[in-house]
């Protein structure tokens, strides 16, 4: 009996996702289907490694949402704004790629536990999920707090790293 052999090609790690750009970044005009929920004018799909970069700026006891990381991939590109679903995405691969490179013991990783969804919600779909998500941010300082399944950080609006300092802007 004859075997099939797998033509497939071996899957990428996180970290070289991470260096893939795809092209990327991009910008174009605000379709029309989208005015509703981004408003009028430009957007920008970010490159992943400038959304980890951008994450790699928050310093220790401080956070950043997804909208900051938005806001200053809209600013940098000269945009009104940047998708939200790549920006999350990048976010979650540069999250990935950390753990993987910490799993190798490399030095310095990607703070990601530090970057929050909206209204300073952990994102259960980081490596560790929500358990691993809390450990490390209370070791920062941070207090988390449990809404029904979901968890936050308790006043993060006041530790929230501006998409200004990300820039470098007020850094």
């Amino acid at each position: 009996m004859a075997t099939l052999k797998s033509k497939s090609k071996p899957k990428k790690t996180w970290n070289e996702k991470l260096q893939d750009d795809k092209g990327l970044p991009k910008t174009a005009p605000i379709p029309d289907n989208l005015t509703k929920s981004w408003g009028t004018g430009t957007f920008v799909i970010g490159a992943p490694r400038e959304v980890n970069a951008l994450m790699q700026k928050v310093r220790k006891g401080r956070v950043t949402t997804i909208d900051e990381l938005r806001r200053a991939l809209a600013q940098k590109h000269g945009t009104t704004t940047a998708c939200p679903i790549t920006t999350g995405i990048f976010a979650w691969t540069s999250a990935h790629a950390a753990a993987e490179s910490s799993a190798g013991e490399a030095g310095r990783i990607t703070p990601y536990w530090r970057t929050l969804k909206a209204r300073g919600e952990l994102n259960p779909k980081y490596p560790g999920g929500l358990e691993e998500l809390q450990r490390l941010l209370e070791a920062e300082g941070h207090t988390v707090v449990q809404k029904g399944k979901r968890s936050f950080v308790k006043d993060f609006e006041k530790k929230v790293t501006p998409w200004a300092d990300l820039l470098g802007a007020g850094a």
